[in-house]
């Protein structure tokens, strides 16, 4: 954990990730890569290039005297922060950051219950996090400390789990942290008996990392809906964090049926980390 990313807009909630970005960085000595996306009106677009120059100009200097003020807190001091203004209009292009960078995290701020928070003009958490080819920690609260000690990873057990599964045992292992794996079986079509579940997981761990000592920590819940089960799971644990796996551009995870995995994200009082298929 060398190098972390925290989208910042000067909000409470981007704050809230930037603290939790330092705690993290002074136990890894990593450096916080602060990132503020500016994005130019359109209007600017049809305008003459002289214009559009002095504007451009305007609007990188006041940004980075806000940047400046914004950064000055007592919690990143002894902290190596490196401020970066871009302007994108494509948010794929977040990856040349962590490409450029070698960035190991991105960590982002919600308004939690009442839906991810639009960290930049016209776009939001979700658009990062389809985007990102590095795991995506969501902070919904001010946390008080970020020793994550219990996580719950959501998994179906598929072939295409094998990835964020791997990825979330690297990460787990860094942060010290215990990881769960749950599986919600629903009373629908799906649903599948305790047999069927089992020959998934052997099959899955044969081929993940040949572990098959990592079946002690998965966990078969019976709820009426994914999202349910994993929250009701997490709370009933006392996990600290719950990892969700994502297809990218394509949405997250199919597992999740639609917009479950919104909802999980959007809903959990819990920070959420996402990993990419």
């Amino acid at each position: 954990m060398k190098k972390i990313i925290v989208p910042i807009d000067f909000s409470e909630h981007s704050e809230f990730a930037l603290k939790a970005a330092a705690k993290l960085a002074k136990k890894f000595k990593a450096e916080i890569l602060a990132l503020h996306m500016l994005e130019m009106a359109d209007v600017m677009l049809t305008s003459s290039e002289g214009f559009i120059d002095e504007k451009t100009v305007f609007f990188f200097k006041l940004a980075e005297q806000r940047f400046e003020d914004f950064l000055k807190k007592d919690y990143l001091k002894d902290i190596k922060v490196t401020p970066i203004i871009k302007h994108f209009k494509v948010f794929s292009e977040v990856n040349e950051i962590v490409s450029n960078h070698d960035a190991d995290l991105i960590i982002m701020g919600s308004h939690g219950t009442s839906g991810v928070i639009d960290l930049f003009v016209g776009s939001n958490t979700e658009r990062v996090v389809r985007h990102a080819d590095v795991p995506v920690l969501v902070i919904k609260n001010d946390l008080h400390n970020i020793n994550f000690k219990s996580a719950v990873l959501a998994c179906d057990f598929s072939d295409e789990n094998i990835r964020p599964y791997l990825n979330a045992v690297k990460m787990m292992t860094k942060l010290n942290c215990k990881l769960h794996m749950a599986h919600v079986n629903l009373p629908t079509n799906s649903f599948k008996t305790s047999t069927e579940i089992e020959k998934m997981v052997i099959d899955f761990f044969s081929k993940a990392d040949r572990n098959l000592d990592k079946m002690k920590d998965v966990h078969y819940v019976c709820d009426y809906t994914v999202e349910e089960g994993i929250l009701n799971f997490s709370d009933k644990i006392g996990a600290d964090l719950i990892l969700i796996p994502t297809h990218g551009r394509k949405g997250l995870a199919s597992f999740f049926e639609g917009s479950i995995g919104e909802d999980i994200a959007n809903h959990a009082n819990l920070p959420v980390m996402t990993f990419k298929i």
